[in-house]
Formats: C-alpha cells, structure tokens, sequence
C-alpha cells in the first residue's frame, strides 16, 4: 500500500526539526566549553573585526581615528618585569604584577610606580639574572617624562610583589602605598615623598602564608578615614605545586590551574586612626565558607562602588574559578554577600569563569551600572548590567558588542575608560596568556596578545561597543597584565600602561586627533576635608550638551592596579558645563559652578560647620 504523502511530508518535517534541534543542542554545548579548570581552547575562528578608523567618514557608528604610540624608553622608563621563572612552572611566576599613577610628590602631575617580582632565593639564574628585580617609582616632569627615583623615594624593596594600592592612610595630604605580595604585604606610609615601611606598626602584613593580589583603599564605615581591604588568590605552597606536576600534552609541566588549589579568605582591615589598623574580616562578614568550612574565595580582582545608590561603598571581587563576590554595604559595619542573588556570581551559562580584572561604570550615562570581568581564554569578557538602575544584574556582553572580539582572548586588566573624549566610556582590555608554548599545541592561542580597544558609540549602535582595531601601538602583542590609565602629558587626553609579564612595561601615550570644536574636557580634581583629603569614594556629576556623566574617585580598578585620582570628563562637541555636583564621602552633596573647558578645575570641600 502506497504511503500518505501527507503523513510522509509531515514525517520529513519532524525529522528536518530533530536534525535541527541536535544541531542546536551540540553547538550550544560547544559553545559552553572550556569549563573553569582552564581547558584548552577551541579553534574557532572569532577574531575581532579590524574596523577602519577614518577622519572621513560621517558614519556615526564608526570609530574615530585614535593611535596610541609606545613611548617607554623616550620617557625614560627602563623598568623590566621578573618574574623569577626558570623552568619548574611554579604558578607565582605566570601572575604579577600591577603597576599605577599616583601624586607622590604632590606636584600636581601622574608617577608611576611599577610592581615587581624577583628570583626565588633557592635557584641559582647565573648570568641571567642582571635585571634589577626591585619595585620602581618614577617621577612625572609634568610633559610625560619620567626619572628614576626609587632609592631616593625608599622603595627599592625587593619581594615578590604583586598589586599596589595608594590613599593617605592618616590624612597628611601625601599619598601612602600598600604593596601586596606572594608572602608578607607592606605599608608604606608617604613622609614628604619619602616612603617609610610602617607595616608591623599598622598591623596590615597579612599571614606569611597568604598570596595577597588586589587591594583597596576606601571608606566602608563612613568614619572619615580610609580602610583597606586585601583581596587573597589560592592557598599555594611550592610544594603542593611541584606534587600535583600539571601537564600540557607534548610539551611537559606547565602552570597550574586554579582549580587544583583551596580557597583563601580576604581581609578587611578597619582604620583605627591612630596609625593602627584592626583586622574586622570575621565583624564585618566578608569571610565567605562553604558548607565544610573551608575558604570560597580565589579573588584576583577588586573594585568597591556603591551599586545600590544608598551612601555606603559596596565591594566586588572577580573570583578565579568560582563565584564572584557582591558584598553589599549594610552601613552597620557589616556586608553581606549575595553575588549569586544579584546575578554578578556567574556568567550568562550559570557558570563560574577564570575571573582576574574587574570594573565598574554607568557606561550608557544613564542610571545603570555595567560590571566588567575579563576572563579565561574561551571565554568572553562578563558585562553585567543592571535594568532601569536596578539589580540583578544580566550579562550582556554578546549584545554590548564585547562578547564575540573578547572570546579567544586571555584578559587580565579591564578599565572603562573615555578615549576620544566624547562624553562615553570606552572600554580597554590588557591581554596575554600564562603559558610561553600555548601556541605549539593550541594554534588559535598565543603567549603574547594583542590588548583591545572597545569603542563606545552610544545610541547611534545597535551593538553598543565597536572594536578599535589596531590604534596604533595599543594592538601590539604583548603579555598583559595590569593596566592603568592618567593624563601624563598635561595635554587633556588618558594615556595608558600596561605591565607585562616577564618583560618592560608599555607606556601608551594618547596620540587623539584634534578634531576643532569636538574634543573638549574638563578634569576634576577633589580636596576632600578631614581624614581623606583625596576624597576617594566620591561620586561627580557633570551634565554638558544635555547629558549627564557620573563618575567615581576610585583609583582601585582593574588587575592590580591603580588609576589616577583626578577625574577626567569627556565634553565632545560641547562649549560649556551646565551642572557639576560633587557628592562628596561623608555624605554632602553640592553644586559648583564651572567657569571654564579644556582645564582642570580644584575643588575644596569647606570646613565642617
């Protein structure tokens, strides 16, 4: 008997949408690999988009023509990075370090310190050991020129550094400097631009067993002066490290994964205002344990914002491998953690990432927050962003226009940031991968990586981020880490640095074309009273052209690093600023007036009454 043609086309169908359906589901699956214990990387072919930059074009969604040119030795910055590997792949060694921009010497202009490693003591590098393995503090000339001064500063310290902090612990006007290390961390306290080692005075070392990474300086309790919290990675001895013998195929050891490591708790220090600070981890709940009680934690990242609007600076921490942390400010000097509540713990799979960077920013000048996280190679770039100004959180990266250009890449440092000085927050990321023979066995990856650039076009996109491509030196291959940002040249514009591992830094000056009449500025400068004259943690509202941009005094961003303290606002085409309202950390709001552009404009909060 002949069959039903309908039934038999009815029957294809099914079978076409079951094909389909399983097609789906494998690509899905695909898709969502590596996991967190840092798998090797599928050979896709997702590289972003080389987009021209033209002075031409009247395409409003195209990037404009921005070089950053690599001037490290013309600035006089001779600084190389050790590391300290020799070939056992000790964990340590694929990490560090950070770097930042501070006003050591109050002149008015962005120093650079530059956070080293050093050799382990029980190895013995012969004739390659001639790079000076010290930390590096070098002095601005206020052109974009730097000298040596780190003998004459007191920092020629050698440890094996990792992150920097900076704040004026005791509200002298000089800005103090928190070294985070693989043992013992230090405090340095700033004497007239000279730093002297208060660590055991003050009572912040940390454990000898503790790997200490991102820190920060902020005010939690509102008491006036600046607090400190520490973020710690992985509980890591060498010999736990050598037992477990990670491999790569064909090529032998390789550098551990997270994974194989326990957690670690973070500290928060409560600033006691006499010189001393007091370990409050355990009073303020920011010990986070699972249900066998041991550590959760794997923080590589930190950045403190008050996400929910209500006075009181919250903190977040990229975790590596496991959830990240929302620890939210109940103003009683306690947090609680709901990461997980508010939708910063995992990615859009549910899955927890290779978390190292992190930072914050209202990107679209609107009420809502965006979070961003690098991550592992394989995995994008998280962008969490609230709705309407309020949380949970979604990731939206794949829609921002991050997701696909930021996949095969291995971030580190992150940092919103406004490059051509359009009034929008741009997006820069740091890049490189742990392993130097990566490439021998997965072609899609390399060692050395281009960083990348993300420029924001607002409304005129449907995918808010566009990739710069090149721009100059910034796209070279290099192996990121930190990442920092200042206006070293006096010239308006945010010039970057990027520490690399194992090798000099880059300073990336910003060549921006000077389009007449559309790239106005204005910087800000805040002189808090009291016992934070730095004012970190304020927050500053501009509105020029009808929009209003709000941006925080918080240097604490990124990987390890800090940016500098003044406040650079992007104005574009526009000729004035109509409003400027500084909420400053003790909870005064005020209006200024802004007599000028293109300048920077100090403000002084007034005596309390």
């Amino acid at each position: 008997m002949s069959s039903n043609p309908i039934r038999t086309a009815f029957r294809r169908s099914l079978l076409v949408i079951a094909a389909s359906a399983l097609i789906v589901i494998a690509a899905l699956y695909l898709a969502r690999q590596p996991n967190v214990a840092h798998a090797p990387v599928e050979e896709t072919a997702a590289t972003a988009p080389d987009v021209a930059a033209s002075s031409e074009t009247a395409n409003p969604d195209t990037p404009p023509p921005l070089t950053f040119t690599d001037i490290t030795r013309e600035a006089g910055i001779d600084f190389e990075h050790v590391n300290g590997a020799y070939g056992e792949r000790l964990m340590p060694e694929s990490i560090g370090s950070g770097l930042g921009f501070l006003d050591y010497d109050n002149d008015g202009d962005a120093d650079l310190f530059v956070v080293n490693s050093r050799r382990w003591a029980d190895h013995d590098y012969g004739e390659s050991a001639a790079p000076a393995q010290t930390q590096r503090l070098y002095r601005n000339d206020g052109q974009g020129r730097f000298t040596d001064v780190t003998a004459a500063a007191g920092l020629a310290v050698e440890t094996f550094g990792m992150g920097v902090a900076f704040g004026d612990i005791d509200g002298d006007g000089w800005t103090d400097l928190y070294l985070t290390t693989l043992n013992a961390n230090h405090l340095f306290r700033n004497d007239h631009g000279v730093f002297k080692d208060v660590t055991a005075s003050a009572g912040v070392a940390g454990r000898e067993q503790d790997w200490s990474t991102s820190a920060a300086f902020l005010d939690y309790d509102r008491d006036g002066d600046l607090d400190l919290f520490v973020t710690n990675y992985v509980h890591w001895t060498r010999r736990f490290d050598l037992e477990i013998d990670f491999k790569l195929t064909g090529l032998g050891r390789a550098y551990g994964a997270p994974t194989h490591f326990p957690g670690t708790d973070n500290v928060l220090y409560r600033n006691d205002g006499n010189g001393r600070f007091s370990d409050v981890s355990d009073l303020a709940g920011i010990r986070v344990h699972n249900p066998d009680g041991s550590p959760v934690g794997k923080g590589l990242g930190v950045r403190p914002v008050d996400y929910d609007g209500d006075g009181w600076l919250d903190i977040l921490v990229a975790n590596d491998t496991v959830r990240n942390f929302l620890f939210r400010n109940l103003g009683t000097g306690r947090f609680e953690e709901i990461g997980e509540f508010e939708g910063l713990a995992y990615d859009r799979d549910g899955k927890a990432t290779g978390a190292m960077g992190i930072d914050a920013a209202r990107y679209r000048n609107d009420a809502d927050l965006a979070v961003v996280i690098g991550n592992f190679a394989n995995e994008m770039s998280s962008m969490f962003v609230t709705a309407n100004g309020r949380a949970p959180f979604a990731d939206e990266a794949v829609i921002n226009g991050i997701g696909p250009a930021s996949r095969l890449a291995l971030t580190f440092g992150v940092a919103f940031v406004d490059l051509d000085l359009d009034g929008r927050l741009d997006l820069v990321q740091a890049n490189g991968h742990l392993e130097p023979e990566i490439n021998t066995i997965q072609p899609s990856q390399t060692y050395a990586q281009p960083s990348q650039g993300f420029w924001n076009c607002g409304d005129a996109c449907r995918d808010l981020y566009r990739p710069l491509g090149q721009a100059g030196d910034l796209g070279l291959s290099r192996v990121g880490r930190g990442l920092a940002y200042a206006d070293i040249d006096a010239d308006g514009d945010l010039d970057l640095a990027i520490s690399v591992n194992g090798n000099p830094i880059a300073l990336l000056r910003n060549d921006l074309e000077r389009v007449p009449g559309a790239r106005h500025w204005l910087r800000v400068k805040l002189e808090g009273r009291g016992a934070n004259p730095e004012a970190i943690g304020a927050r500053i509202e501009l509105t020029a052209g009808g929009v209003t941009q709000a941006r925080e005094v918080m240097p604490t961003r990124g990987y390890l690093s800090q940016v500098e303290l003044p406040v650079t606002f992007g104005l574009g085409g526009a000729t004035r600023v109509e409003r400027l309202v500084v909420s400053w950390p003790d909870g005064e709001r005020r209006e200024y007036p802004v007599e000028a552009i293109d300048t920077t404009l100090t403000l002084a909060q007034e005596a309390a009454r």
